[in-house]
């Protein structure tokens, strides 16, 4: 079975909507990189239930971004808050080559911590 990584980062968005041993089978196997076998011994079950078990979380797991979005969304955000900072960097940059303007660093400097608020609490 190959391992879509994917599937590890949308656990951290749906995992609690999994049942506990659907969750932890996922986590054994995407997150402590743990073999069906491993996992099948570890719970005293067979090493087909497992795999049943996972297959079935991971489908979960793709249907509920397919709905919901949440890792797409929580991407976008990322990307548009590297994006604002980026072009704040840019006017600090453009305004000290110009002389400079304290009212501006300001401003820009409020704008950047904003953005590490938003970016902590994403």
């Amino acid at each position: 079975m190959a391992k879509d990584l994917r599937i590890s980062y949308l656990l951290d968005f749906y995992g609690e909507m999994l049942t506990v041993p659907q969750r932890e089978a996922v986590d054994a196997y995407y997150n402590q990189d743990m073999s069906l076998s491993e996992i099948a011994a570890d719970r005293d079950i067979s090493r087909q239930g497992v795999r049943d078990a996972i297959k079935r979380a991971e489908q979960l797991l793709c249907d509920m971004e397919d709905r919901l979005g949440l890792a797409k969304r929580f991407e976008e955000v990322q990307a548009a808050l590297v994006a604002v900072c980026d072009c704040a960097l840019d006017i600090q940059e453009l305004t000290a080559l110009r002389g400079g303007d304290t009212e501006i660093d300001e401003r820009v400097g409020a704008i950047l911590e904003l953005c590490k608020v938003i970016a902590e609490k994403e």
